[in-house]
């Protein structure tokens, strides 16, 4: 059993084309998730399982619907005893900790606003985050670093008030653990006002700021069931399933994969508290606990790839999805090899769930994005807001963001009508994302507006020159950006992290080049090729390719 039904006009397809055009949500009026999925689950199944949580210091817990009410019904009097109001913001810095789960499932009962948050912000991270956002309250995992650079962003941060520590004790915190312990478990659901509706925002993200400084995101209400298309018809979760998607609790990645849809879909939600990444233990823990969906972005599939997959019984899976950044067709095709999995691409934003992805009426082509979702009315643009003919590059943008939102759409910018003006307007919401559609209606992935390359006349796609660069063996992760030339004004260049046992080299370039020429056409092979230790990345670990291009003295190709 699980609540997916009650919130679709209908919950099963024939086909891509009976997806299209019979999807239709049901968004009850003032929805609350945590009222209308998670109190409902513990009305109707209260021992049923929710949450398999464990770390890497063996420590694990089995978490039913029933005890989910219970710590959130304890939390939203606690912080209704601390002085956290609907409307008030708070920011959670809790890596992947069950109580992230008791907290936030709390905070949306009082209507409070949450922020999810990185471990790895620094001060001055926080410090941004604290003004930017008129944080009210600091809620942060017991960890030294994550400490040090609380306390030293609250020397210039006057809006919080109050600072919480989960999974200690430190003086001038606030202990999560005790104040939850000595907190009712009785709670009812406010009415009038206090209540919440479905255009109050619920919680807010910090985009990944790969061009600019973080934007703030918000998400109102309705937000959970957009989600719903995520969990059942991409990652095609099952009703009890064990689903795993890798994501830190800060990303919105952890929205998308972690808790709404799933939930709504009746999955087990597993959570791997990891303290670092480690492609060998993953694959334990999939082994271990017997997962059967399994969600991360292509960088941790690369990895697990570099490891003897034999070694490993995966036999439970029997399905796989991917986001966050472009799939390669080299990952795809040796995963399946391996696995007999196709790894299903998904595409969005922290500003929306799902956009487009491999749905389960179609076959999945290697390196295409999928076809759109239903619940948004998508289209690709030129840069008059003409729809592009197949083949022909553009933006996606969502018509009718304004007259008809859907649940998933953020509600713009906090604080930044500008910010919010650029990217909605005519009644679209414009992603600023470059991709074309084929004549079977599949969408390709280019890249962002700001990372085409214009280079001898053509616009080269920097995703479909990483893609033929990796199909090098001895390449892992490869960024692909224009580089100034006094010749040609502008060539392609790759930034390459190389696999264990190979080493930089003339000879090795010279290599990576007459493979690029093989996969794709010859004019697209690069120029230029810097080997590295690593890659800039955001703090969520989003490639940043302005770095590499300001670096190289290119702000705009």
């Amino acid at each position: 059993m699980n609540l997916a039904h009650r919130f679709l006009e209908k919950t099963e397809f024939k086909s891509y084309e009976d997806f299209c055009e019979n999807f239709k949500l049901i968004i009850p009026e003032n929805f609350n998730f945590a009222y209308d999925v998670i109190d409902e689950y513990a009305r109707l199944e209260p021992d049923r399982l929710a949450l398999i949580w464990c770390n890497d210091d063996g420590q694990e817990k089995f978490i039913t619907f029933g005890e989910l009410k219970k710590y959130s019904d304890k939390a939203a009097n606690m912080f209704k005893n601390q002085g956290i109001k609907k409307g008030d913001k708070v920011m959670l810095i809790l890596r992947r900790r069950y109580e992230f789960y008791y907290i936030v499932l709390g905070l949306s009962k009082i209507g409070a606003i949450y922020i999810p948050s990185t471990d790895q912000l620094t001060e001055k991270d926080i410090t941004y985050r604290n003004n930017k956002g008129d944080i009210k309250m600091i809620i942060a995992y017991n960890r030294t670093d994550i400490i040090r650079h609380v306390e030293e962003s609250l020397r210039d941060s006057p809006a919080v008030e109050k600072v919480m520590l989960v999974g200690g004790r430190r003086e001038g915190w606030i202990s999560f653990d005790h104040e939850l312990e000595a907190a009712s478990e009785k709670w009812t659901r406010p009415v009038g006002e206090e209540n919440t509706t479905n255009s109050d925002i619920m919680l807010i993200y910090f985009t990944s700021g790969t061009t600019g400084m973080p934007k703030m995101t918000l998400h109102d209400f309705t937000y959970p069931l957009g989600h719903i298309v995520n969990a059942k018809y991409w990652q095609r979760v099952l009703d009890g399933g064990r689903h795993l998607t890798v994501a830190d609790s800060g990303w919105a990645k952890f929205g998308w994969g972690k808790i709404y849809g799933q939930w709504i879909c009746g999955v087990v939600m597993f959570v791997y508290d990891m303290e670092r990444f480690n492609p060998r233990r993953l694959l334990e823990k999939i082994e271990q606990y017997r997962l059967q969906t399994f969600c991360a972005p292509p960088t941790i599939y690369r990895f697990m790839l570099q490891e003897d997959l034999d070694k490993y019984d995966l036999s439970s899976l029997v399905h796989c999805s991917t986001a966050g950044e472009p799939l390669n067709p080299g990952v795809f095709n040796k995963f399946l090899e391996k696995t007999g999995l196709p790894i299903l691409n998904g595409f969005g934003q922290s500003e929306t769930s799902v956009l487009v992805a491999n749905f389960e009426w179609f076959e999945v082509v290697p390196g295409s994005m999928g076809k759109p979702n239903p619940a948004y009315d998508i289209d690709v643009v030129d840069e008059y807001g003409n729809t592009c003919a197949d083949g022909v590059e553009g933006e996606l943008v969502i018509r009718h963001a304004t007259t008809n939102k859907p649940a998933g759409l953020c509600c713009g910018y906090y604080k930044d009508e500008e910010a919010t003006s650029r990217v909605w307007y005519d009644d679209t919401y414009h992603t600023g994302d470059v991709v074309y559609r084929d004549e079977y209606g599949y969408f390709w992935f280019v890249g962002r507006n700001d990372d085409v390359i214009k280079a001898s006349g053509y616009r080269i796609s920097p995703f479909e020159v990483e893609s033929a660069v990796i199909e090098h063996p001895a390449v892992v992760e490869c960024a692909v950006t224009g580089a100034p030339d006094e010749i040609r004004g502008t060539v392609v260049k790759a930034t390459v992290v190389l696999a264990e046992g190979f080493a930089p080299s003339e000879e090795l370039k010279k290599d990576i080049q007459d493979c690029v020429k093989r996969v794709t056409a010859p004019y697209k092979y690069p120029r230029i090729i810097e080997f590295v230790e690593e890659l800039p990345k955001t703090i969520g670990g989003k490639i940043k390719r302005a770095q590499i291009r300001q670096k190289d003295g290119v702000l705009h190709n």
